[in-house]
């Protein structure tokens, strides 16, 4: 079972949705140097600060693509959070790094259209021994999500 202070909270819900987000670029170009990598995660953390119900567990990078831990509260869609990660780490981008422009004229993206999403977090037996033992022992667990 996940550790009590893994689950996020607002004001009507208390949640758990981690998510392994992989963005490609554009072509699978290998575009992302260390330079250009500190830019993107620059803008992660202010896509964070305005969303503060985003959080960005870790993240990473190779030469073609990022990835992402990210927490998502249920109220908004992965689709959503997707969107709103590659606008905003793809905004300005090109003025920054003009050398891009040889591999991505005429876009205003870095990012392929397409990404990879699948959750993390509680595995699927222990949901299924958890909701089995109810009314059986109570091991706590909502104790510590409720509080």
């Amino acid at each position: 079972m996940t550790k009590p202070t893994e689950y996020r909270r607002t004001s009507h819900c208390v949640y758990l949705c981690d998510y392994h987000l992989v963005c490609p670029t554009k072509f699978r170009h290998p575009a992302i140097t260390d330079q250009i990598w500190k830019y993107i995660y620059g803008k992660l953390l202010e896509v964070t600060k305005h969303y503060p119900t985003i959080y960005i567990k870790e993240a990473n990078h190779d030469k073609d693509h990022i990835h992402i831990l990210i927490s998502i509260p249920p109220q908004k869609s992965v689709g959503e959070v997707v969107r709103l990660v590659k606008t905003n780490t793809a905004r300005n981008i090109k003025q920054q790094f003009p050398e891009l422009k040889q591999y991505y004229w005429g876009t205003d993206s870095l990012w392929s259209d397409g990404y990879f999403v699948s959750t993390v977090g509680v595995t699927t037996e222990t949901i299924r021994l958890y909701i089995a033992k109810q009314g059986e022992t109570d091991t706590g667990q909502t104790t510590t999500l409720f509080d």
